[in-house]
Formats: C-alpha cells, sequence, structure tokens
C-alpha cells in the first residue's frame, strides 16, 4: 500500500476595496398590472436620469432582480374576524450601480440620490473590483501553505515528498465585501455638504479579511 501524507492549507489574504457597489431598490403598488409596469418604467427611467446627469451610461446601473406579486392587506370584518383582501399589484426592482472606490465621487453620487425625484432604498457596498485575481492570489497561498506543512511533516518522519496526488477545493463563494457604511440612507442626507453641491465623507474601508481552504495529498518516498 503506497504511502501518502494529507494536509489542509490555509490562505489568508487582506484586500483593500477599490470598488464601490450601490445596491438599491425600488418598491411600488398600483390596483392594476400595467399601472404598475408603468410606475417602475418611470421610477427607474427617474433614477437612471439621476446617474446619467452625473456623466453615467444607462448601461451602469444593472438590475438584479425585478419582480410583480400580487399584494394582500388584513382587515377585520363587521364580526370582527380577520379577513384578507386584494390590496394591489408591488413590484420590486434591485439595481447595482459600481464605481471606483472614492470619497468624493461617493459624496456627488449620494447627494445627487437624495435630491432626485425617487427614493430608493440604498446599501452602500465596498468589494474588490478583481475578484478572479484575489481568488487565484488565495488559493496560491493555501497550496503553498499546505506543501510547507507537508515538508515539515515528512522531514519530521524521516522521508521526503514524492509526487503530488489529489487537490481538494470546495470552490465555494468568498465575501469579498466590507459595509462600513451602516447608516441608512435618510441619515446620510442629513451630511454635512460641500461647496460642489456633494456630502463630505471621511471614509476608509478596512481591508477585506478573506481566508480559505485546500486539502492536498502526497506520495511518501
Amino acid at each position: 500500500m503506497e504511502r501518502t501524507v494529507r494536509v489542509t492549507g490555509k490562505g489568508k489574504l487582506s484586500i483593500k476595496p477599490d470598488l464601490i457597489r450601490l445596491q438599491m431598490t425600488l418598491e411600488g403598488i398600483k390596483d392594476s398590472y400595467e399601472e404598475t409596469m408603468k410606475q417602475s418604467a418611470e421610477q427607474t427611467e427617474q433614477l437612471r436620469n439621476c446617474f446619467a446627469a452625473m456623466g453615467f451610461a444607462p448601461a451602469d446601473m444593472k438590475t438584479l432582480n425585478f419582480n410583480i406579486n400580487t399584494e394582500y392587506e388584513s382587515y377585520q370584518d363587521e364580526k370582527n374576524n380577520w379577513k384578507q383582501r386584494f390590496a394591489g399589484y408591488k413590484f420590486v426592482h434591485s439595481m447595482k450601480m459600481e464605481f471606483a472606490a472614492d470619497n468624493q465621487l461617493l459624496g456627488q453620487v449620494l447627494y445627487a440620490l437624495a435630491h432626485c425625484s425617487v427614493c430608493p432604498e440604498v446599501h452602500i457596498v465596498y468589494t474588490v473590483k478583481d475578484t478572479e485575481a484575489a481568488k487565484n492570489e488565495l488559493l496560491g497561498k493555501a497550496v503553498e501553505d499546505a506543501f510547507q506543512k507537508a515538508e515539515v511533516l515528512a522531514q519530521a518522519a524521516g522521508v521526503s515528498l514524492g509526487q503530488l496526488q489529489t487537490i481538494d477545493y470546495s470552490w465555494g463563494e468568498l465575501d469579498l465585501t466590507a459595509r462600513p457604511m451602516s447608516k441608512r440612507f435618510e441619515t446620510v442626507r442629513s451630511m454635512a455638504v460641500n461647496d460642489a453641491g456633494s456630502y463630505t465623507l471621511n471614509v476608509e474601508p478596512d481591508n477585506i479579511e478573506v481566508t480559505d481552504t485546500v486539502t492536498v495529498v502526497w506520495s511518501l518516498a
């Protein structure tokens, strides 16, 4: 039976975020499906126009999710029995806009949104533009860690590493995001405004810390 050593390596990476992702959600409800579709289209266009005024292209605002569902509300009848009745058709349109992690630009974008004719729910997420490069670097560090551990074990046992047999990696999704601005957008609206018609921001997000593991098997010589 061939002798082997099985080692799990752990990679660690600290990445400075270089991209801001605005996650925006518009909602509305109307009596008919057609009215709801019209409201959704109008509000989305108004939001797109806000970004166009800052130089963003229409294609920069991308849809993450869109749906229209029937809504019902609870009520009490004359006998105090709880029942449900049709309230209308509700749309939910979730979108994202991404741009370089720059406080001045973010302040301009938030100011424009605060003065836009529609009021989306907004979440600010810091992330990494080249996620694949980050994942590959992390994977390389994990394999390197596994190799170093395997060498230590082999030397301690008085043997040497042979050929690499297998590499087991889960390929799970990494959370390459940070959310230093947890305030609600309504609170952001009260921030100081500078002479350029922009919110003054002094946000320095911490590095994104991620880890991942690989399991590697070598034969022993």
